[in-house]
């Protein structure tokens, strides 16, 4: 094929002996052609290598078939794995991306970006960055009229807005549920920073499943980490001292339950029998933890896929000129993956 010479939907229509109406009803999948005549097209197209043009479409149609992706810390496992999923969603979707990569979690002046994916023509917004602090004030404050779909990921529903998160509270009281079941009694907490919304419901869960159970969850049980292993490894030193009983220890991300395991083993205690450990995440490496890592398995790449679809919905659903869609708060539901880190014989 000579690159420099693309097929035109003119040479199309004259192999296969129609009107170019009738090619591009075929390309954009329209139902009135005969079963016959739309084959023969297809095969034309096939034969020729004609490829239809992304900015005809976008003329013809009015949309640019771009989403805009505002994202930020691209270092951490789970925004990395979110866009992960929202390229692999789109690119099936037949949609490209505009991507905006945001210097710092706390960015405020949302107006600039917004203009700036407004002005090339997005169909629609993903604003796949974690809910920190006060990062997300401006949602409520804001007024702009955008006049297309935005879809936020990471953070608490609110009224109004659409949301697609992983329902964390969940995913902590799974893994509080498996350590009781176990038979611990004394479980300490390692949580990621007290700024993110996830590290915050998934204490919440640690918290209300010892008081259901009629187990003490003092303040000093639980200790914060920053989501690294390094983090882990002091928070869990300082649990020790803290908490000289504890049998078991819920960590919120497994990087930090990573230092967890190599500490008490460099006291020589055993997993699971002297301490109980559980993650959250399920990284690939969890696997391969000495002794592998009990964990919750928190889908991100599937959270990235479900915002694409949730936002490619809204826009087919008639955004323009009409009501928007009734917003929708979305949370999957993660689950457990039980390995030897936390199973023991349950004691009579």
């Amino acid at each position: 094929m000579n690159l420099n010479k693309r097929p035109t939907i003119k040479q199309v229509a004259k192999v296969a002996g129609v009107s170019t109406q009738t090619v591009s009803r075929v390309i954009n999948e329209r139902p009135d052609v005969a079963p016959e005549t739309r084959e023969r097209i297809l095969v034309t197209i096939s034969e020729l290598g004609y490829q239809p043009s992304a900015l005809a479409r976008s003329l013809i149609q009015q949309r640019s078939y771009t989403l805009g992706v505002v994202t930020a810390g691209l270092k951490h496992i789970g925004p990395s794995r979110t866009l992960n999923g929202i390229t692999s969603a789109a690119e099936e979707a037949g949609y490209s991306l505009l991507l905006k990569e945001l210097p710092r979690y706390d960015t405020e002046d949302v107006v600039p970006i917004f203009q700036a994916l407004l002005s090339r023509h997005v169909d629609g917004i993903i604003w796949a960055v974690p809910e920190i602090g006060e990062n997300r004030n401006w949602v409520d404050k804001q007024s702009l009229d955008l006049k297309i779909p935005i879809v936020y990921l990471a953070m608490e529903p609110k009224q109004n807005i659409s949301t697609v998160s992983i329902d964390n509270y969940l995913g902590g009281r799974i893994a509080m549920a498996h350590l009781l079941e176990q038979g611990y009694q004394r479980i300490g907490h390692i949580s990621g920073p007290m700024d993110w919304w996830e590290a915050r419901q998934r204490v919440a869960a640690w918290k209300d499943a010892l008081n259901e159970a009629n187990f003490e969850a003092r303040d000093v049980y639980c200790v914060e980490g920053n989501w690294s292993p390094a983090s882990g490894g002091l928070a869990i030193e300082k649990l020790f001292e803290q908490y000289p009983d504890m049998d078991a220890v819920f960590v919120a991300n497994d990087q930090m339950a990573l230092a967890v395991i190599q500490a008490a083993c460099q006291k020589g205690m055993r997993i699971p029998e002297d301490l109980g450990v559980a993650g959250f995440d399920n990284i690939p490496e969890s696997a391969f933890f000495y002794p592998p890592l009990t964990t919750i398995q928190q889908d991100q790449h599937v959270v990235g896929k479900v915002a694409v679809e949730e936002t490619i919905n809204m826009i087919e659903s008639g955004w323009e000129g009409l009501a928007p869609p009734e917003p929708k708060s979305i949370k999957l539901a993660p689950m457990l993956v039980v390995r030897q880190s936390s199973l023991r014989s349950l004691k009579a």
